[in-house]
């Protein structure tokens, strides 16, 4: 079972806002997950993003990973350090 932080779609048509998921990584986009570590809300600007980084860093230290896209959100919150 490979497992992934990824994002999950929520909102309205043209209105998006994400969750920040684990999740297995054949479960559908929105399907349930294991855990949730934050939001993205990309409507508002800046777009508004709160993480939970203990719970971040506790499942990239258990081995998940991150999405392309994820891994940059992580990277600008300072919670991945950069090499």
């Amino acid at each position: 079972m490979a497992v992934k932080m990824r994002l999950a779609r929520l909102g309205d048509k043209k209105s998006p806002f994400y969750r920040i998921v684990v999740i297995d990584s054949q479960k559908a986009r929105n399907g349930s997950y294991i855990d949730l570590v934050g939001t993205l809300d990309p409507s508002t600007n800046p777009a508004t993003i709160k993480i939970d980084a203990d719970k971040a860093q506790h499942w990239i230290a258990c081995g998940v990973q991150p999405t392309d896209t994820v891994r940059d959100i992580l990277k600008k919150q300072g919670i991945i350090k950069t090499k």
